[in-house]
């Protein structure tokens, strides 16, 4: 099974081609950061407008690379949700246009799902069900019991920020341009992350949620009190450190809790490399497989949707062509 995805969730116009649900046979994934660098963040409107812009040549480009054509793909998956709904219209309405004219099935794709399923790209080695899905991005943080392909729930959450959100506005108090998180990564690289010994946040009793508000409070008040005796790297290895604490040890909590095959992380700050270092090690730990999918399919990326659509598509109903976006879609 041959599909074409397409993924315009946030500010990245995605599109791709995947066989089977594992096999990436194009990826193409154009950014938008040069045209939000001035603003400190993502403008919607100036993210909706540069999809329409660079949508059709995106799709051409995925199905030239792929030796493809639309009228060769199985079915076209797109992004419904959750994310920003002018972009998602963008990427729905070219999925149903291009659904029609080829009369093909159509796909509709949580973008989180996308996420999980980013583990099953360009790899020998995949997740055994049941796993635990450790999904960390600029707009969600949480922690997942996957059963199967079609059976996931949302075991903890953050209650305020995202961990991806928290990267970006401690990057914005140092001065570090955007995209903050990586930058921020970068600074940190150099620094001692047990200079500043940043709040932890506990978990009430029988939970698994998260919080990262208070992490980036405290940076900000430590830069305004003490900013000017600390290395700007230690600083930003400390709140790093104090990130990374809380998922980890959220992700140890569970693995007490139930006996999973695998730990699976996923989302953009999936990318982190001392995240990835310490989920493995507690992978180790507590002897689960950790899988962390390839770099290019942590961040927003089409195959993972269309890695989704094929996965679960044996029990998912092909959707409408009346299909509508929906930036609140639940998990």
């Amino acid at each position: 099974m041959v599909l074409l995805g397409i993924e315009t969730s946030c500010d990245d116009t995605a599109t791709a081609v995947v066989r089977d649900g594992r096999t990436v046979l194009a990826n193409v994934s154009t950014n938008q950061d040069a045209f939000h660098q001035k603003y400190g963040g993502i403008v919607p409107e100036i993210a909706s407008r540069r999809h329409v812009a660079l949508l059709s040549a995106a799709v051409d480009d995925a199905l030239c690379r792929a030796g493809t054509s639309l009228a060769e793909v199985d079915g076209i998956a797109v992004t419904a949700g959750p994310g920003l709904i002018g972009s998602l219209v963008v990427g729905v309405a070219a999925a149903k246009a291009l659904a029609f004219a080829a009369g093909k099935p159509l796909y509709a794709i949580n973008h989180l799902h996308g996420h999980i399923f980013a583990a099953f790209l360009d790899t020998e080695v995949e997740p055994e069900f049941p796993f635990l899905a450790l999904l960390v991005s600029g707009g969600h943080s949480q922690l997942v019991d996957v059963a199967s392909a079609t059976d996931m729930h949302v075991i903890g959450k953050t209650r305020d920020d995202a961990a991806g959100e928290a990267f970006d506005k401690t990057a914005r108090l140092f001065g570090l341009p955007f995209p903050g998180g990586p930058a921020l990564e970068k600074l940190a690289a150099g620094g001692n992350a047990s200079a500043v010994r940043f709040p932890r946040h506990r978990p009430d009793a029988g939970t698994l949620d998260m919080s990262f508000s208070g992490i980036k409070t405290s940076v900000r008040h430590f830069l305004e009190a003490d900013g000017a005796a600390t290395a700007p790297a230690d600083v930003a290895a400390s709140f790093q450190a104090a990130v990374i604490d809380v998922l980890i040890d959220r992700v140890e909590r569970a693995l007490a809790l139930r006996a999973y095959r695998a730990i699976v992380l996923s989302g953009g700050v999936a990318a982190n490399h001392v995240l990835q270092t310490a989920f493995r090690a507690a992978g180790a730990k507590h002897a689960t497989p950790a899988h962390v999918p390839h770099r290019r399919y942590c961040t927003d990326n089409a195959a993972m949707i269309a890695a989704a659509a094929d996965r679960r598509g044996e029990c998912a109903r092909v959707d409408a062509l009346t299909l509508g976006a929906d930036p609140n879609l639940a998990f």
